[in-house]
């Protein structure tokens, strides 16, 4: 029955809740934890199992996951490392992808080249929430950040049209390199022409017609399924249309969204992208024990035995290719040498242990169909959805929790010059302040001489600049940058909490309209809100 489903999906979204939290209170991955509580539940006696049709998997949850990367994504650091991303996002994954082919070949019984590209398709890609949530509040290189975090974007899509051709070859017994690489060029460039033609088609609905309003986030909502759908059913790239459709939403989002929408699409998108990124984190270790049982011809011994040897394997190619990927550009060319520094040989090391797998690759394995075309069921199916958990699980935990270790005992520190957090804050706002300061001056002289109140907000303006000049001005000592700027945030919430607590007392003496007092207090929550993310 539906409504027993449907409980069943509730509770394991609240517990997924609960073991958030937890893993705040001691600090540790959250992806890690919903895997191991997953695992946990599928023991409970009499617990249901969750089915969730193969070819609804890729629909329910690539598409938001997707755009949700590519919205978030940075794009001036996303344009500094292209380099590095491309090699890593393709490159890597490519050459992943034919090592586990011929090594499972090489090592599993029964199992095809075909086979073993799916397999390598699905384990390839490593997973950014996981490498982001491990490395939250750590001190890690700017570089490294945006190259996992750019890279994650880019890898999704190689994978996935790996696996995608891999599953074609298997449906119907035939591939041919050169129809390939012909039908790979297809697909990838009319996938990206897919995404951009939509995205421009609601970028100028959400601009000219809808700008600004209730319907936006609504918009940003459906806009990856949109992109998808359309693009699977010409028989090209859902995956690099929503890709390349969320990156120029993404960039022209400032013409669309003000405050309001933009607070609420951020919020909307970080709820619907923790949901459907920790029900998925949480399914893998539902599904585990159903697999186990499923092994067929394999005992559990021979399955973890060969799923092992691929974990090692997946986890020594990514060191040595990032660090190949690191230093032989270098070699090669001496203009990357004079235009980026060495990495050292610290931070390679980091970025390549924090390759663990996640979300894509367990969608990638319930996607593969139960059956071939003619009935039969699909070979190897339960074993590569065992290898593809096994190297999840290992890499999320036993990755994700030495993580940490090694950035503490490495001690990897900053590698580009660049200017701190707290500089930049304050520099932004001193120049922001000179102009509306200077605005005032030129085109309201009159008014800020006859009437009071416009005189106090060029008052305010001006205490401003001087408070900001005041911070910088220290000869650039960054801790009492940091230190000014803590204080002042400390006081300004102070304060915000002052007037809170007046509009209350207002509310209780009923004395104003409830409706004023409520525009008033939205405004405090929005000034609390930028005082607490700066």
């Amino acid at each position: 029955m539906i409504h027993h489903n449907l409980l069943l999906i509730l509770a394991l979204f609240f517990l997924m809740a609960l073991l958030y939290l937890l893993s705040q209170r001691l600090k540790i991955s959250y992806p890690i934890f919903l895997v191991i509580g997953g695992l946990a539940i599928s023991f409970i006696p009499e617990m249901p199992a969750i089915n969730i049709d193969p070819d609804l998997i890729f629909l329910i949850f690539l598409p938001p996951l997707l755009f949700e990367a590519a919205w978030h994504v940075s794009w001036n650091l996303l344009w500094k490392w292209r380099r590095s991303i491309l090699v890593l996002g393709f490159g890597l994954v490519f050459a992943t992808s034919a090592a586990i082919a011929y090594f499972s070949v090489a090592v599993i019984p029964g199992f095809t080249l075909a086979l073993g590209f799916l397999l390598g398709g699905i384990i390839s890609p490593p997973d950014a929430v996981a490498a982001t949530s491990v490395l939250k509040g750590m001190a890690v290189p700017r570089r490294g950040l945006a190259i996992l975090e750019g890279e994650s974007l880019v890898n999704d899509a190689a994978s996935l049209t790996i696996f995608r051709f891999a599953l074609v070859c298997i449906l119907t017994g035939s591939f041919v390199v050169k129809d390939a690489l012909i039908s790979f060029s297809v697909l990838s460039v009319m996938g990206v022409v897919v995404g951009l033609v939509i995205a421009h088609i609601l970028y100028l609905i959400l601009r000219y017609w809808a700008k600004a309003s209730s319907i936006t986030t609504p918009i940003t909502l459906i806009a990856p399924y949109i992109m998808y759908i359309v693009a699977e059913s010409l028989e090209w790239s859902g995956v690099l249309a929503v890709v390349s459709g969320g990156l120029f939403l993404s960039f022209r989002s400032t013409d669309y969204l003000n405050y309001h929408t933009r607070m609420q699409t951020a919020e909307v998108w970080e709820t619907v992208g923790f949901l459907l990124n920790g029900f998925v984190f949480i399914l893998i270790g539902l599904e585990l024990p159903v697999i186990v049982n499923g092994l067929g011809n394999y005992s559990l011994r021979e399955a973890i035995y060969y799923a092992l040897l691929i974990v090692v394997m997946v986890i020594i190619i990514r060191i040595v290719l990032v660090y190949v990927s690191a230093f032989l550009p270098r070699i090669l060319s001496p203009r990357i040498r004079r235009e980026e520094k060495s990495p050292g040989l610290k931070l390679p090391f980091i970025i390549g242990w924090a390759g663990m797998r996640g979300v894509v690759s367990l969608a990638s394995a319930l996607a593969i169909p139960l059956t071939l075309s003619d009935g039969t069921a699909f070979p190897q199916r339960n074993l590569i959805l065992f290898i593809t958990f096994v190297v999840i699980l290992t890499t999320l935990i036993f990755q994700g929790l030495t993580l940490p270790l090694f950035i503490k005992l490495l001690k990897v520190k900053e590698i580009d010059d660049y200017i701190p957090e707290e500089e930049q804050i304050a520099a932004i706002r001193l120049q922001l302040d000179k102009e509306a300061l200077q605005h005032l001056q030129s085109n309201y002289s009159y008014e800020i001489e006859h009437y009071d109140a416009i005189n106090r907000v060029k008052s305010n303006l001006e205490t401003s600049v001087a408070t900001a000049e005041a911070i910088l001005g220290d000869n650039g000592n960054n801790e009492d940058i940091k230190t000014a700027g803590g204080l002042s945030q400390k006081i300004l919430l102070e304060l915000i909490n002052i007037r809170r607590q007046g509009l209350i007392a207002m509310r209780i003496e009923k004395k104003y309209d409830d409706k004023v007092l409520k525009k008033l207090e939205h405004n405090l929550d929005l000034e609390e809100a930028r005082l607490s993310k700066s």
